[in-house]
């Protein structure tokens, strides 16, 4: 049986081998202000960003240092389901957005597959395994040791290299993320490498960058890491936020459009919202006027945002709108419109 010890080693050991080939040499220039050592900050953010990204599948795993290679089968919320394919994913996703403000439960038969960070295949035998690879994980989080998963370099790049009298020696062309991440790993304490910039590299999935120095390659992952745990924060508040509207009745406090706080007309209303994503408004005053039937979804991204969609009364379709969450307590949710900064409502808890 494989132990923690043995886990962490494989984690963060690669075994592959280096698959660049050395170009031409050139002498002519060795004062390269960005050349580095093995052990430098440039050669840990090289290699952290070109580590294999396991976070694709976080939602079934929960862990983003690997990922679980198919087909695998779990049960999940008490429902089997054999995975063959990352086409069945929303599959997995659906069971587990059933149901907001619950518990989702995961549970893996093994043995089964998984690819880590280096890019290697192991087998984990059972869930004492699975455990060790999980922990490992959170200590390479925890060490800043993990992938960069918000920079993604593009594409030829070459590194220059260098002896110790920083004399340049040849250059290598590197055409991957895994050959990247192989050669960094086994790069020698008797040489240098540079980065012959300018490159361009991708952040959080959708800004292309140029990148002109090792200083700038920094900042840009500074950035980047920032922009990803606004993210996680706001993700956090999003759960929070669905398990404030599940836990309580609401009445509009207040809905102001066109200057104008129209909350009178919904005084005899309370909202309730339940965990299947429906929100149904009913009159609290007169038991013979229908129900409101409606929907509503908690997304987030660098905010938190509450989508609300009612049908059948013209006076609650008004509410209909993908809301900001300004602010949010136990007892009380303030929303501004993201077409109309001047609409805003606020949700009180009854």
């Amino acid at each position: 049986m494989k132990t923690l010890k043995l886990f962490t080693a494989i984690l963060f050991l690669s075994f592959l081998g280096l698959t660049s080939c050395q170009d031409e040499i050139d002498n002519e220039n060795g004062q390269n202000p960005n050349t580095n050592s093995a052990n430098s900050e440039t050669a840990s953010n090289l290699e952290r960003s070109s580590m294999y990204d396991g976070s694709f599948d976080d939602f079934l795993d929960g862990m983003s240092c690997s990922s679980i290679l198919l087909p695998v089968t779990a049960t999940i919320n008490n429902t089997e389901i054999t995975i063959v394919s990352e086409s069945q994913y929303n599959l997995v996703l659906n069971i587990l957005g059933e149901l907001t403000n619950d518990q989702d439960s995961i549970e893996f038969q093994f043995p089964l597959s998984v690819k880590l960070s280096n890019y290697t295949e192991v087998q984990i035998a059972n869930q004492t395994e699975y455990d060790a690879l999980m922990n490992a994980c959170e200590q390479a989080e925890q060490n800043a040791e993990d992938a960069i998963n918000c920079l993604d370099i593009d594409f030829p790049i070459t590194i220059l290299t260098y002896n110790l009298n920083i004399e340049q020696t040849g250059s290598v062309v590197i055409e991957s993320e895994q050959q990247l991440y192989t050669y960094m790993n086994n790069f020698g304490n008797d040489e240098k490498f540079a980065i012959n910039y300018p490159i361009t590299a991708t952040l959080n999935g959708d800004t292309i960058v140029e990148i002109t120095s090792d200083i700038d390659l920094k900042t840009q992952i500074t950035e980047c890491l920032a922009t990803d745990k606004l993210k996680e924060e706001a993700e956090e508040n999003a759960n929070t936020l669905e398990g404030v509207l599940v836990d309580g009745a609401f009445k509009v406090e207040s809905f102001v459009t066109a200057g104008v706080d129209t909350a009178n007309d919904y005084a005899n209303y309370s909202i309730d919202f339940a965990n299947d994503l429906t929100c149904l408004a009913k009159h609290t005053v007169n038991a013979t006027i229908d129900d409101v039937q409606g929907t509503y979804a908690v997304t987030s991204e660098l905010e938190v945002f509450l989508n609300l969609t009612f049908s059948g009364n013209a006076t609650f379709e008004l509410l209909n709108n993908t809301w900001e969450v300004t602010s949010h307590s136990e007892s009380s949710i303030s929303l501004q419109s993201t077409t109309n900064a001047a609409i805003t409502l606020v949700l009180a808890q009854i």
